[in-house]
């Protein structure tokens, strides 16, 4: 009788830690099937993308949201120790200035090669670009033909004097577009161009991009020089205001008979320190999938990166354009020259 409550006791004990092991490895593959993402995006403007990914592959993502500075900060003080598998962010210099800073490992994927067009990737496979904003002209249908208008470097003509609105200097957006001036033309002839466009300003520089766009639409300029999506934004929003504010605009492509309208990215890559780098692989892989760019792209009318996948209805409207094909990683490259010829010039 004792023995045998001997081992019974045994097999209990090997019966409890049989379950131990087991539920610790099914808490690890739990715990191995998410992803960690941080992400310059909005919450509402990336969570569909997310929520779809999880869908379909039951991994779950982890979401932290801000802005690029202060994320790409937090990476570097987290160091090894950061929980992030991947960093999404707006505009090449973003991106470009996370790689500089070693905050991202370089990814070879199939998939990515194939679906992302090599002028919108990192040519070390660091970065990869998810969608595309067009930096367009937005101009008063009133007082200003469409005729008139042609390119960037026109935008120095005495023509525009006091006409011209933008935001600073100091936003990214901005830095880009001098960037690829800088690609194109050399510094000197960039920050002549700069030179120029500052004394075309209607009024000091201030607010974002929409803001931009409401002060044609107010009069206090004839041409803003924004992000296609902001006018997107406008396009879709349901207040009587904003609906002025389109009936009363229209937007143009520069650039048309030249090199192309200038574009950028929002992107994407997987951190140095990835603990589920399988997991962000995937989910980068999902994004430049068809559904993925079309989901991405959409919620902020944007341009998928990829020829094959359909343009939202509302950027559909805009019709088709001829974008610059300047390799996107030259405009992070030059993006230190381009803040000085930006503060030399005077654009502040």
């Amino acid at each position: 009788m004792a023995l045998h409550s001997y081992l019974s006791g045994i097999s209990q004990m090997f019966l409890v830690v049989t379950l131990l092991i087991v539920g610790t490895a099914g808490v690890r593959e739990v715990l191995a099937a998410e992803v960690n993402v941080y992400s310059g995006r909005k919450e509402a403007l990336i969570r569909p993308v997310l929520d779809r990914f999880t869908e379909q592959t039951d991994i779950i993502v982890n979401l932290v949201s801000g802005k690029a500075g202060q994320l790409r900060e937090r990476l570097l003080v987290e160091g090894r120790n950061s929980p992030a598998d991947v960093l999404i962010t707006a505009d090449v210099a973003n991106l470009h200035r996370a790689t500089v800073a070693g905050l991202f490992q370089p990814i070879d994927s199939e998939v990515l090669d194939r679906r992302i067009p090599a002028i919108y990737r990192d040519p070390g496979k660091h970065w990869f670009g998810l969608s595309l904003r067009a930096r367009i002209f937005v101009y008063a249908r009133e007082r200003v033909q469409v005729d008139e208008l042609s390119t960037y470097e026109d935008l120095t003509a005495l023509k525009w004097r006091d006409r011209i609105t933008v935001r600073s200097s100091s936003n990214v957006y901005n830095q880009s577009l001098i960037s690829s001036m800088i690609a194109v033309h050399g510094i000197d002839a960039a920050e002549l161009w700069v030179r120029g466009l500052v004394k075309n300003f209607a009024r000091s520089p201030k607010g974002g991009d929409t803001d931009q766009i409401r002060a044609v639409a107010a009069g206090e300029a004839d041409i803003a020089i924004v992000n296609s999506y902001y006018y997107g934004r406008l396009v879709a929003s349901s207040k009587r205001s904003d609906s002025d504010i389109v009936e009363r605009t229209a937007i143009f492509f520069p650039n048309q008979g030249g090199r192309g309208t200038h574009v950028n990215v929002s992107g994407a890559g997987v951190t140095a320190y990835a603990k589920n780098r399988l997991e962000a692989i995937s989910l980068l892989e999902f994004m430049a999938s068809p559904e993925g760019q079309s989901l991405f792209a959409d919620l902020n009318h944007e341009f998928p990166v990829s020829g094959d996948v359909s343009k939202s209805r509302i950027v559909s409207t805009w019709g088709s354009f001829i974008a610059d094909e300047l390799n996107l990683a030259l405009l992070g490259e030059h993006n230190g020259d381009a803040i000085r010829v930006a503060d030399r010039a005077g654009w502040r």
